[in-house]
């Protein structure tokens, strides 16, 4: 999935597009998968008005890896559609955001061996929380300005975790879930699976897989990336 503007990075160039260690950050997912995987079927969803600016890339630079490539839609939930239109039945589907490209093909390969059978109809990575959680009120202080206030709720965190991508399904579960009227609810594609009754199982993610979304969250991805060729 790499359809999305990136507005919050604040470039010009949508964030998949990016420089990541002399690759552009798209290509460093897609490379990971394909390396965890060597004979997976790659679907590549982007604007619509990058699919031209990637051809010419991939042909440019050599990167001959075989993808089908498809528009994105009006959210990520129609972009998510749009691909799955695209798959077969009978398939092992794995969803994952273009922009998190730091995730290991180990981790790759660990669920897809977890799918294999057709005993779980949908995996999930996730990460627990390691941060105090506080659940607050936006109100109107005296000043007509809006503050932050303490609801009193407490939240057990450890019963809290962050939900990561690859999320993987078996390709009829995900194509009937995302039948389904989209609901601003949606938030992942294990939300859309969970509406429509489609049972989830999780997983151990890893605390690098994180997604590029701020102009931080890429520096680090630098530095690592650097660390990591030394």
């Amino acid at each position: 999935m790499a359809a999305g503007s990136g507005t919050r990075m604040g470039a010009a160039t949508p964030k998949q597009f990016l420089d990541l260690g002399g690759k552009p950050v798209l290509r460093r997912t897609i490379e990971t998968f394909v390396s965890a995987v060597p004979d997976i079927k790659v679907i590549t969803v982007l604007p619509k008005e990058h699919i031209s600016f990637w051809k010419e890339y991939c042909l440019s630079s050599e990167f001959t890896c075989p993808q089908l490539l498809v528009s994105g839609g009006i959210t990520r939930f129609h972009s998510v559609r749009n691909a799955l239109e695209r798959v077969p039945d009978g398939a092992i589907v794995a969803i994952h955001d273009g922009v998190r490209p730091l995730v290991s093909a180990g981790l790759i390969r660990n669920m897809f061996s977890k799918m294999e059978g057709g005993r779980i109809h949908a995996l999930i990575p996730v990460v627990p929380s390691v941060d105090t959680l506080k659940v607050l009120d936006t109100v109107d202080s005296d000043l007509g300005e809006k503050v932050l206030k303490d609801s009193g709720e407490e939240i057990d965190r450890s019963r809290v975790f962050g939900a990561q991508t690859p999320q993987m399904f078996l390709s009829e579960d995900i194509k009937d879930a995302y039948s389904q009227a989209f609901d601003t609810s949606f938030t992942d594609d294990a939300s859309v699976a969970h509406r429509k009754g489609i049972p989830l199982s999780f997983c151990a993610g890893e605390r690098y897989n994180f997604k590029l979304t701020s102009p931080e969250d890429l520096a680090l991805a630098r530095m690592l990336t650097s660390s990591w060729s030394r």
